[in-house]
């Protein structure tokens, strides 16, 4: 199976390009539209790229390890070079965040050949400087277990459609093995970092994220990884390397304030 799957990962430049059938795939470009769809947003890199994010807390967005490194420098980009906008459509977002924390797992390079498991390990966590309040974005949660039906469907900002999110209302998952997940749903450059989601009783939760495309040698299949364990280990590494507090410190001056309510010292014998 590796051998396959690196060589249809070395496709993605051609057939990233491909035309594909549209009746499954609806713009959401006004509020009703976006209605349930408000925690997937663009992530705007320094003016000059752009992928797609999902919020799953209300300050934190996931999106894949590539959107969130220089592929020159191989090096994290500067958090304050990234800004969220959730549910953006036409030019107007719902919310918009600056990134303060971005998390990758530390094996990850961005300009390492395609492999097995550099897709594994194609996941970022990014902190937003301020909450998004669940009154305008309720994020989603992580899915476990399996699909019924193999059922999954992708909101994103593509390429040629990234002005406003673009559902697939269906897709299947086509194979699920080694830590790695196998999909038809129709992704090309923009759509990276996407949350591919799953049904849970009524409620779509995200199963993985969309990492590249190739070909099984008859049409094109999207690449993602299982997340349980991945996201559990960059919260971790979020937590320990969060910034710390800046400690403001401010003389005190007895007796100031117009209420007079300065330092009293009782003397010892209490009189």
């Amino acid at each position: 199976m590796t051998k396959v799957f690196i060589s249809l990962l070395l496709g993605l430049s051609v057939l990233a390009t491909a035309s594909h059938a549209q009746a499954n795939k609806r713009k959401l470009t006004d509020r009703d539209d976006l209605y349930g769809w408000e925690a997937i947003g663009r992530l705007d890199v320094r003016e000059a790229s752009y992928c797609t994010g999902t919020l799953i807390a209300q300050d934190m967005v996931l999106t894949a390890a590539h959107c969130a490194v220089d592929r020159r420098t191989g090096e994290t980009y500067a958090p304050e070079d990234i800004t969220f906008r959730a549910g953006l459509s036409n030019g107007s977002a719902l919310a918009e965040r600056q990134v303060t924390q971005i998390a990758v797992l530390p094996g990850y390079a961005s300009n390492n050949p395609l492999s097995h498991e550099g897709v594994r390990m194609d996941v970022a966590l990014m902190r937003l400087n301020e909450p998004i309040p669940y009154s305008i974005a309720d994020p989603f949660v992580l899915h476990s277990g399996r699909v019924s039906g193999n059922e999954i469907s992708i909101a994103s900002y593509g390429r040629g459609r990234s002005e406003a999110i673009t559902r697939e209302r269906s897709c299947r998952v086509l194979d699920r093995r080694q830590g790695l997940i196998t999909f038809d749903c129709d992704v090309t450059f923009g759509s990276s970092g996407s949350a591919i989601l799953a049904k849970n009783g009524s409620r779509w939760q995200v199963l993985s994220v969309v990492s590249a495309v190739g070909t099984n040698g008859r049409r094109k299949v999207g690449f993602g990884m299982e997340l349980d364990e991945v996201v559990a280990e960059l919260k971790s590494i979020m937590r320990r390397d969060a910034p710390k507090p800046t400690a403001t410190i401010r003389r005190l001056q007895a007796g100031s304030g117009a209420s007079g309510s300065g330092a009293k010292f009782i003397s010892s014998g209490g009189g």
